[in-house]
């Protein structure tokens, strides 16, 4: 298990088989049917979004090193049908985050404009298609979190919680940009054994994919390229979950 042949399986089988996929920008829009002369550019229109995430006023560790947004949908399948709901608490379990789990955090929404975009459900119907190849079901609760790490303050946490599962289905870690930064390793580890992986996600659309019931995964920290640059770096991800039996709440 955890081998880096994953890159090089159809994502529906390495998510069978190896409970992930790692997928480069090209394989990503292939295997997602996003190779269309429209899609890349109206995606592209988007990435702008993420200089204007707000503050994450929950992280329990003190730091201001992170920012988001956060918005949910509902994916009926087979008619493929994806309504956003009403904004609502983003929740997980203690058992799943010990650290910020156990209380309702509201984020502020994903900008309309981005939430209704062609390109943007495109993007989370098809991953939706592609995980009910993997399991079958008649509707998948997405939550979309758009996400900027920096390293203003001298090192920037992608997950402050550690090493993780999010208690879903699946998850997504979607590379939209990375400026300025070291580390970021990206870690995947067996959720029921000694087997992991490691690797740094750097090019935008680079996918990891990830059946979350049976790994575990965390991003190391960022710290700037130039610590001599007041700005520090960034690192801007894309995470969607999905799961088929509805959203988790208390």
């Amino acid at each position: 298990m955890f081998n880096i042949v994953t890159v090089q399986k159809p994502a529906d089988q390495a998510l069978r088989q190896d409970g992930l996929s790692l997928l480069l920008p090209a394989d990503f829009t292939a295997s997602l049917a996003l190779d269309t002369p429209a899609w890349r550019p109206g995606w592209d229109s988007l990435t702008e979004s993420w200089n204007r995430l707000p503050p994450d006023a929950h992280l329990k560790d003190g730091g201001r090193y992170r920012r988001r947004r956060h918005a949910c949908f509902v994916q009926e399948l087979p008619e493929n049908t994806l309504t956003q709901t009403p904004h609502r608490a983003h929740w997980q379990p203690t058992d799943y985050n010990a650290l910020h789990g156990g209380f309702e955090r509201w984020f502020d929404p994903v900008e309309p404009a981005v939430a209704e975009a062609p390109a943007w459900r495109e993007l989370l119907a098809s991953l939706g298609r592609l995980f009910a190849q993997v399991k079958p079901t008649a509707h998948w609760f997405i939550e979309a979190h758009q996400f900027r790490i920096d390293t203003s303050e001298g090192v920037g946490r992608p997950t402050p919680e550690g090493a993780h599962r999010d208690g879903v289905d699946f998850v997504v870690v979607l590379m939209v940009a990375r400026r300025g930064v070291k580390g970021g390793e990206t870690r995947v580890f067996d959720a029921h054994g000694p087997y992991g992986m490691r690797f740094l996600m750097q090019e935008p659309l680079t996918a990891l994919l990830l059946d979350d019931a049976r790994v575990i995964h965390e991003t190391t920290p960022i710290f700037p390229l130039d610590p001599q640059d007041p700005q520090g770096g960034q690192r801007d991800t894309l995470v969607l979950t999905f799961r088929s039996d509805n959203f988790q709440s208390p």
